[in-house]
């Protein structure tokens, strides 16, 4: 089981800045962005690197001697999005990973299953939360309709250069529990299509993300390691759903996630967090949640995703890298 690091939180230093983070944390991996919300920062001359061999070689030799080999490509995005600006380019970045990963020997890229409109002809994402009326089944039966085909050709050319997708259950996605996973592999007939097993996201709705690997089994390609905080006395009032969110001024320093859309701020106080490992679960939950991905694959690559607003860029990944290894300890794998 090798031990790594997701890089979004170190664009802001060049490829052979991260890797020395990396290295100096004890961990071995680095899970590499390569399209989707972010830019591949850290694949300079991503195209060459897909028809040259002299550029693919290149770029592994950057990893050489590092004690740091690449863990994975993410291209977390929203395939499916109806504005074509954003869900088309999002499509073409899954696809274009894949045939990167393979260029590169990686067998994982990790991405969500994406999130249509409600109806043909809208232009924004329709997130069904709770289907009680039947109109919003019939939304889901539309959105389904939309998901289907998209991921059967992605299965299909994932299956043709040997790489597992691995989908993270996000909600604000189509596929977002273990219902809709079962469900997305029944209705394409996949054979490559699984779950990035991103504990976090689970979490706040509530899931527990140890029953879930057993659950799913072999359809847990790949595992994100990151800890949420419930925190009581605001979650009393506003509930898992907190939906306090504040639309930030251009003026103001955002994420653009595609086209004229933009990450808004958390809500203030929130109802729950993400926040580094032990911050919301111990150690020995953590060193649990390995063995159990252990059982499923003993080679899983588990990346640290660090989102916590307390902490630092590098103070965080100290902090989860100290849980995540001793977890490893613990659980003997």
């Amino acid at each position: 089981m090798k031990l790594g690091v997701y890089n979004a939180i170190l664009h802001d230093r060049d490829l052979p800045g991260a890797l020395d983070v990396i290295a100096g944390l004890g961990l071995e991996g680095i899970e590499i962005n390569s399209g989707g919300f972010l830019p591949p920062r850290h694949i300079p001359g991503f195209d060459d690197i897909l028809t040259s061999d002299a550029a693919r070689d290149d770029y592994l030799a950057i990893f050489e001697g590092t004690g740091v080999s690449i863990a994975g490509l993410n291209c977390n995005g929203n395939p499916l999005h109806p504005n074509r600006e954003i869900g088309e380019k999002h499509a073409e970045d899954i696809r274009r990973s894949i045939r990167l990963a393979q260029r590169l020997g990686q067998k994982r890229v990790v991405t969500m299953s994406g999130l249509p409109g409600g109806e043909p002809g809208t232009k924004h994402p329709n997130w069904i939360v709770n289907a009680w009326n039947s109109a919003a089944l019939d939304v889901l039966d539309y959105q389904w309709s939309v998901a289907v085909p998209f991921w059967k050709e992605i299965d299909a050319l994932a299956r043709d250069h040997d790489v597992k997708v691995a989908l993270e259950l996000h909600p604000q996605n189509l596929v977002f529990n273990t219902a809709d996973v079962r469900k997305l592999v029944e209705l394409t007939g996949s054979s490559n299509l699984g779950v990035e097993m991103d504990a976090s996201h689970l979490f706040w709705q509530q899931m527990d993300p140890i029953a879930v690997v057993q659950e799913l089994g072999d359809l847990i390609f790949h595992a994100a390691a990151k800890d949420v905080r419930i925190n009581p006395g605001t979650a009393r009032l506003y509930g898992v759903l907190d939906n306090r969110f504040r639309r930030l001024d251009p003026s103001e320093p955002r994420t653009s996630l595609g086209g004229d859309e933009w990450a808004n701020e958390w809500p203030k106080p929130a109802a729950w967090d993400f926040v580094a490992l032990g911050k919301g679960h111990d150690t020995d939950y953590w060193a649990r949640w390995l063995k159990a991905l252990h059982e499923v694959d003993p080679d899983m690559l588990v990346n640290i995703e660090h989102e916590d607003t307390e902490l630092g860029r590098i103070e965080g990944l100290e902090v989860a890298a100290k849980v995540l290894k001793d977890a490893r300890a613990q659980a003997g794998v």
